[in-house]
């Protein structure tokens, strides 16, 4: 027996449905009123079935009818399909309702540290489903990413997008950036500390090519200073905190990491003309996923929880 093209066309979805039906209720009669369907159209969308196979797939009795040896196997697989099928509708519902799915946050330095996490725990609970995936790096390596849908949002302080109709952005919450450095460092016992005296000591700054990086070149040049040449340059939250509370390095943090740090601590010099917007980018034109929209919503409401 040659074999035979279930995928020509001539088999349907329905013919599936009605077979199964009519293993699991034994008749044609309580299989058509069960798929509510008159008995003569049941009975004709079988012979339909078994004209396409070339066998029989029941034998009739007066008391119903029994799946033959061709019929099981044919039942068996139409019950697998259907199954897979209904697993496939349960999904797709599951992505729309955002129970289920994945949402890739490109982090900063801002934010990283108390808001992502409570929003991510609090996301977490209410669809265990969703996985995060949190990713660091400095903005514009993000925004190649964002934009080819690698990841869907990117959270820190907000970066000047400039001319780009590509991103938009939604501001969170206000949070200074501080210079920061250990308690017991010794510069806290300087009279007058100002901006020229931390210049004595080694620094940690951001990658040259972060947003925050030029701010505080700015700083230190509208001072008449060059900027410190003693330092390390990181993006690393954990690193950079490790080395500021290990040694006397300095370092310009939000404002929120040096606070969440009992051996951390802001220096008394202001770095007023930094900007201090905590937010998200996103692509200007792609909607968010189910997952994106619901971490979204996650986010808005931790930081105003952080600002209350």
């Amino acid at each position: 027996m040659r074999a035979i093209d279930l995928l020509n066309g001539r088999l349907k979805l329905r013919h599936l449905v009605l077979v199964v039906a009519i293993a699991e209720h034994g008749s044609v009669l309580r299989a058509a009123e069960h798929l509510r369907l008159a008995q003569p159209a049941v009975t004709r969308s079988l012979r339909e079935v078994e004209s396409i196979l070339g066998v029989d797939l029941f034998t009739r009795g007066p008391r119903g009818v029994t799946p033959t040896l061709f019929g099981d196997a044919f039942i068996e697989h139409a019950r697998a399909v259907l199954a897979e099928l209904r697993r496939a509708g349960e999904r797709i519902s599951g992505l729309a309702d955002g129970e289920v799915g994945t949402v890739t946050i490109g982090t900063l330095l801002a934010g990283s540290n108390v808001l992502l996490p409570r929003a991510i725990a609090a996301l977490k609970a209410s669809r265990p489903g969703i996985t995060v995936i949190v990713q660091e790096a400095t903005f514009d390596a993000q925004v190649p990413r964002l934009l080819d849908g690698e990841i869907d949002l990117i959270l820190g302080r907000l970066n000047p997008i400039g001319e780009q109709p590509a991103l938009r952005q939604i501001t969170l919450y206000g949070e200074p950036v501080r210079l920061v450095a250990r308690r017991d460092h010794p510069a806290r016992r300087r009279p007058g500390l100002d901006l020229s005296a931390l210049l004595d000591y080694p620094w940690v700054l951001p990658l040259e090519q972060t947003a925050l990086r030029r701010e505080l070149e700015q700083v230190f040049r509208a001072e008449g200073l060059e900027p410190p040449a003693d330092l390390v340059e990181c993006t690393s939250v954990l690193t950079v905190r490790t080395l500021v509370r290990d040694t006397d390095m300095i370092a310009a943090l939000p404002e929120l990491v040096a606070r969440t740090d009992a051996e951390l601590a802001p220096l008394p010099v202001p770095l007023e003309t930094v900007p201090h917007q905590v937010g998200v980018t996103l692509p200007a034109h792609r909607a968010p996923t189910p997952s994106a929209r619901l971490m979204l919503d996650h986010l808005r409401r931790e930081a105003a929880a952080i600002t209350s």
